[in-house]
């Protein structure tokens, strides 16, 4: 097969509406919400009459997202998905993590959920109130290593009991559920994984600490506590016949090749946003036709920073194309999410470079730009373990001759 680089129409449709929004609406609240930590809630109010939500509510008959997919949106729903994140975290990536929905809650509910839990938890975003879900997966001794969380689980008549720490949960304060991963013995490794629905207000689970961070500042990010936590076996996704080959750990691993290309794509518009300020800037206050060196090699760089850009851009659409054509995509998800928030935080730190003073300035979009990029290497899985997945792939590739 082939990859057709030309945008359907509806794609293209889809891309300029979000891109008005962010400009029209996000765009102007970034800053204040960057010193706040408080996003509008007529805003995320607003972006949910659009159909702008924090992750696909998808069922059996269809999917969700930002609205204009047309007639077979689950054609093309991951491509729709990255075009849909560049341009809104162009406009502000704190904004887009916080709209109300199902979060990195929902891709695996949708492919590890039974067609009941899928009904009955996507069903809870069919409300007008503003509603989230979270995902539940690090933990303060296992990040990227996802085999090694602590977090336990144990079955006891028709509750399972969950007792564990998880951090760095994004919106996991005001989530509606979480899909919490735990083990049955942290001993069995992978094979010992199981995946839970819990809801807001079960018994034993409640919220640690809401992170105070560097970048990203307006996006909730929290810890939650399982102590002793019961929920009825209905929330184990899938079944007990699910995890007969080990599918818990698999379903997270699914997850993360459908969510990566998402969060490099985030990147892309993160860094997107850095460069235009700093090409705007360099036009306005350079006298560019005349030749001298400096304002040449300051241009040399700009060029140099959009190659990266484009090439970033490209892979993340090639990932989402094969996930789109149900081609199995693992190392291309990796390889842009290791090259994606790497190639951001060179393009932030060269627009930085050539702004100079202007860049650190109080309230300079490319000095917000700079911090909320540091932690898209980290978060998702690090650069590290996106390598490591890479060459796995390409040594099994190897094996094959």
């Amino acid at each position: 097969m082939t990859i057709d680089f030309d945008l359907p129409d509806n794609l293209r449709n889809v891309r300029d509406m979000a891109h008005w929004f962010a400009k029209e609406h996000i765009r102007p609240v970034a800053i204040e919400a960057d010193r706040t930590g408080r996003i509008p809630g007529a805003l995320l109010a607003q972006m949910k009459q659009l159909g702008i939500s924090g992750g696909a509510v998808y069922r059996e008959k269809g999917a969700g997202g930002i609205k204009g997919a047309g007639k077979n949106p689950e054609k093309f729903i991951n491509r729709l998905a990255i075009l849909g994140v560049e341009e809104l975290s162009w406009g502000d990536p704190s904004v887009l993590l916080s709209a109300a929905g199902p979060g990195l809650g929902g891709p695996p509910v949708r492919f590890m959920g039974t067609p009941a839990q899928k009904e009955r938890f996507f069903s809870v975003f069919d409300s007008d109130e503003l509603r989230w879900g979270a995902y539940a997966l690090t933990e303060p001794a296992a990040g990227s290593d996802v085999a090694g969380i602590q977090t336990t689980c144990r079955k006891e008549g028709d509750e399972w009991v969950i007792n564990g720490v998880k951090c760095y949960i994004t919106n996991g304060a005001r989530a509606a559920w979480v899909v919490c991963f735990a083990t049955l013995d942290p001993k069995m490794g992978r094979g010992g994984h199981r995946a839970f629905v819990v809801e807001q207000g079960r018994p034993g689970f409640r919220l640690g600490r809401v992170e105070k961070k560097m970048g990203l500042r307006a996006s909730e990010t929290a810890e939650l506590v399982f102590e002793d936590c019961r929920v009825p076996a209905d929330n184990l996704l899938g079944g007990d016949e699910h995890y007969a080959r080990k599918e818990g750990f698999m379903g997270a691993m699914k997850t993360f090749d459908s969510t990566r290309p998402m969060v490099a794509s985030m990147a892309v518009g993160i860094a997107r946003a850095a460069l235009e300020e700093t090409e705007a800037f360099y036009r306005d206050n350079y006298m560019t036709a005349r030749p001298i060196p400096r304002y040449r090699r300051l241009a040399t760089r700009l060029a140099a920073m959009r190659r990266q850009l484009s090439t970033a851009r490209l892979m993340c659409w090639r990932a989402a194309w094969l996930a789109d054509h149900d081609i199995a995509n693992a190392k291309e998800a990796a390889m842009c999410k290791a090259y994606a928030p790497r190639a951001a935080q060179d393009i932030a730190t060269g627009c930085l470079q050539v702004l100079g003073a202007h860049g650190v300035a109080d309230g300079s979009l490319v000095e917000k730009c700079f911090r909320d990029l540091k932690v898209y290497d980290i978060f998702e899985g690090t650069g590290q373990i996106q390598r490591i997945v890479i060459s796995k792939r390409i040594i099994e590739g190897l094996k094959r001759f």
